[in-house]
């Protein structure tokens, strides 16, 4: 009897999996949109990120996606390296263009374990890139921004690396300066956050889809162009394609580690995103 219970795990894990992804693809999802992905490593987009955005670049959802990275993640000396890498990785989860990727060298955001990142020079910058017009928009009047979406970690910042953590800091201080003094009027930017999880559920792979799930069906639900929560699952193939972005152009940083977390990591499989409040 043990030994057909044994046999028949791979079977259950594989039907899990297959309707996580059916299910991923019957709820609202982006659509049209521009899309900024802020990042603070190469690499991140990879390892944390690659369902959100291997799913929103299809070409039947009209989005284009373009990659933002705070930090050529130099801590190594590896920096121009990895910026080149950062590109291949995003071609090969499908981006339109290498053009679409932009790395960020900056001395206020050091590729440190040990360093938090000023929230308002990220919202400056940030400005800069999407909203460069702010400071010459009549008062009251609807705010502008080239960008439709921006996507980034959550306060916990998925590893509670300090520099992922300071990206949703200064995505918010972003939105604010952006609807400062235009009150009544709705932001043209919306902020999603990937979800933080604990470091159990990290490391379980496509099993930790029934608590993904779950999460999903409790949350209270957003509609319309811009739907909340939004739940991305990887299919075999896309998965690998993933698992290529690190290990076909993330080659400086594939350390024995990774091969763990490209192999069981639980990001590389499923995303859940939720829509912040606005401000």
């Amino acid at each position: 009897m043990n030994w057909l219970l044994w046999a028949s795990l791979p079977l259950l894990v594989l039907s899990v999996w297959m309707y996580t992804t059916q299910l991923s693809k019957s709820l609202p999802n982006l659509r049209n949109k521009k899309i900024c992905l802020l990042i603070a490593h190469p690499d991140d987009e990879a390892m944390f990120l690659a369902p959100t955005v291997q799913a929103l670049a299809k070409p039947e959802l009209g989005n284009h996606i373009k990659i933002l990275c705070l930090s050529s993640g130099d801590a190594d000396g590896l920096g121009e390296t990895r910026k080149k890498e950062l590109v291949k990785s995003g071609m090969i989860l499908g981006l339109r263009s290498e053009e679409d990727v932009l790395v960020i060298e900056d001395t206020n955001f050091p590729d440190s374990m040990s360093v938090t990142w000023d929230a308002r020079l990220i919202s400056n910058l940030l400005t800069k890139a999407f909203a460069p017009r702010m400071a010459s928009m009549p008062a009251n009047s609807a705010p502008e921004a080239t960008i439709d979406v921006l996507i980034t970690f959550d306060a916990g910042g998925i590893s509670g690396h300090p520099n992922h953590r300071s990206l949703y800091h200064g995505a918010r201080a972003f939105l604010k300066a952006l609807m400062h003094r235009h009150a009544g009027w709705e932001c043209p930017v919306k902020l999603y956050t990937l979800s933080s999880i604990n470091i159990f559920r990290k490391y379980v792979s496509v099993l930790d889809a029934p608590a993904t799930v779950g999460s999903i069906l409790v949350r209270k639900k957003q509609v319309g162009a811009f739907p909340s929560p939004l739940l991305f699952a990887s299919g075999p193939s896309d998965v690998a394609s993933a698992q290529a972005a690190m290990t076909k152009a993330h080659v400086s940083q594939m350390r024995w580690f990774r091969w763990g977390w490209i192999t069981i990591g639980r990001y590389m499989v499923l995303n859940d995103l939720r829509r912040e409040k606005e401000p």
